[in-house]
């Protein structure tokens, strides 16, 4: 009787001690799926912060061609020597049409006084035609400079944008200044319909974009604290006094509060940062309600609670893989686009040079036309202007290689012969190669137009243009580069090789891994974004050892 009234006493010691392991268990799954939904938030807020990043970035690195682009073109030079006339006219309907295709707000020419001659918006009440933005920064930085940015208020529309600037002539005789005006208006609002939150701070500290309006142009972090110009933030911003920005309160979802997660990248090349705010409340909620299900089932019945368990980590592992996967293949693409438009952007003085030169001889046949017609020599007059057209052609097949390369399509792999790849190739660094005077072998024509593959167009001329700028490089001024074609079973190889010094040793181990370079002002991206489109082509990009200089081999599955 005494050892069954002891067992009764044992009893609610046994109860106590249960609820109390059950306790502490709950407690240590709440803190545990806490922990873990805080890491996935900040997984997921630093790939979309590095996503929004690339693609602002893309953005501005487009926008920043046009002004240097139209800094050389010679009708901008023409106008800016000779004002007035048809000149003015036809530059004005031009840049009208340059703005529509590139999404600018406003494109327009400026003497070396300030005075707007031609723009975009030149038939609207608020043209900027006769406007003088002497005072504005970007104009005087590209005056100094060469080529400058300034993030402000319109003077006349008082709505902000990003102005980017290019000197037109020499620094030492400039003629003007063509300027691009560019909003974000359209940025802010997917920002505003994706993200938590979304702000884009200058060096100084201070919000220029938001997926909020009301936290532009305040002062984020220690921007506040530094000295400011009132009259020149209050000329920039119409705020004379930028006011303190403080992050915003997180959702008060979950049991406990949690704080707002701010994952940092940097914009190139204007020196900008990317915040991304992301609120951790539903993951934490979700991932707090689904730990403490599956912790009392687990205390009702273990085995259940343990299937239930495995099944559910299986479910969101296989939602946040999904959740990378569609991530990464954003993030490759906007990586992709964004080496497309730096490699354009280096080749760009190049393909303006290889513009001016039929540019320059339509002009001579042109006024030998005009003057054969005047002595009613008719036939030789037609001769004159043929060729015209054909250096028209020239132009044209140049530009559109040029706009082909750098426009980010969801282009489908179709047939394409190595042949049409070489030629893009060429057509954007031929200049390039007669400049330094670098010597060029190419397969035979037979064997480039039946070399047939089935890939993305762009993406084959994106790899083949990296490795023949790199070849360009590494020789400098001199020396030669070979391209040659070969089968191998159901590949096509397509190699690159140079003259120059090679690979170094300690490099060829890592040369395809992201940031390995051995130049000093290189990033160490474009082999490895080469290879990564390669192989999602089916491919691969090998380099080879050979006796002398360097060899990347582009292999292909044959169509």
């Amino acid at each position: 009787m005494q050892h069954r009234l002891g067992r009764w006493h044992l009893l609610p010691i046994g109860l106590a001690a249960l609820l109390l392991v059950s306790a502490l268990a709950m407690l240590g799954l709440d803190r545990a799926v806490r922990v873990g939904a805080l890491a996935e938030t900040r997984a997921a807020a630093t790939s979309q912060a590095a996503i929004l990043a690339a693609g602002l970035e893309s953005e501005l690195n487009k926008f920043s061609l046009v002004p240097r682009v139209l800094a050389v073109d010679p009708e901008v030079a023409a106008l800016l020597s000779a004002r007035g006339g048809d000149r003015q006219r036809v530059l004005n309907r031009r840049l009208a049409a340059l703005a529509g295709q590139t999404d600018a707000a406003a494109i327009y020419l400026m003497d070396a006084r300030g005075t707007t001659l031609a723009a975009s918006n030149w038939d609207r009440p608020d043209s900027f035609i006769g406007s003088n933005y002497g005072f504005r920064e970007y104009f005087s930085g590209a005056l100094a400079d060469g080529t400058a940015s300034e993030f402000a208020l319109g003077t006349v529309s008082r709505r902000p944008g990003l102005y980017l600037a290019e000197r037109v002539g020499p620094a030492t005789a400039p003629l003007g200044v063509v300027a691009v005006k560019v909003e974000f208006d359209r940025l802010e609002a997917r920002w505003r319909n994706a993200e938590d939150g979304v702000f884009v701070t200058d060096a100084d500290g201070i919000v220029l974009l938001a997926s909020n309006p009301d936290w532009r142009f305040r002062a984020a972090g220690d921007g506040r604290a530094q000295p400011r110009d009132p009259a020149r933030d209050a000329m920039r911003f119409g705020v004379a006094e930028p006011q303190p920005f403080a992050l915003p309160e997180a959702a008060q979802g979950a049991a406990s509060p949690v704080r707002l997660i701010e994952k940092i990248q940097p914009i190139a090349p204007v020196g900008w940062e990317l915040h991304l705010l992301a609120d951790p409340t539903p993951r934490v909620s979700v991932a707090l309600a689904n730990g403490r299900l599956a912790g009392v089932a687990g205390l009702a019945l273990l085995a259940l609670a343990g299937a239930g368990a495995y099944l559910w980590r299986r479910q969101r592992q296989a939602r946040a893989a999904a959740e990378v996967a569609s991530q990464t293949a954003m993030l490759r693409d906007q990586l992709q686009q964004a080496n497309r438009l730096a490699t354009l952007g280096q080749i760009t003085a190049g393909l303006g040079h290889e513009i001016r030169q039929p540019l320059a001889a339509m002009q001579v046949y042109a006024e030998n036309g005009a003057r054969l017609l005047a002595a009613e020599r008719r036939d030789e007059a037609a001769e004159n202007f043929a060729r015209i057209a054909g250096l028209a052609g020239r132009i044209g097949e140049i530009t559109a290689e040029q706009l082909h390369f750098s426009r980010r399509t969801a282009e489908e792999p179709r047939l394409v012969t190595l042949a049409e790849v070489i030629d893009g190739s060429l057509l954007l660094l031929r200049d390039q190669l007669r400049q330094k005077g670098i010597a060029l072998a190419l397969p035979a024509p037979e064997a480039a137009a039946a070399a047939r593959v089935r890939a993305r167009h762009v993406q084959l001329e994106q790899v083949l243009v990296n490795l023949l700028q790199n070849a360009v490089q590494a020789l400098g001024e001199g020396g030669t580069i070979a391209l040659a074609i070969a089968a191998d079973g159901a590949e096509l190889r397509l190699s690159v090789t140079d003259s120059g010094p090679g690979v170094p040793r300690d490099l060829r181990d890592s040369l395809f891994q992201p940031f390995a370079t051995g130049r000093s002002e290189g990033i160490g991206l474009g082999l490895a974004i080469a290879r990564d489109i390669m192989r999602q082509l089916g491919g691969d990009l090998v380099h080879e050892d050979t006796a002398g200089g360097a060899r990347f081999t582009m292999v292909i599955p044959a169509a």
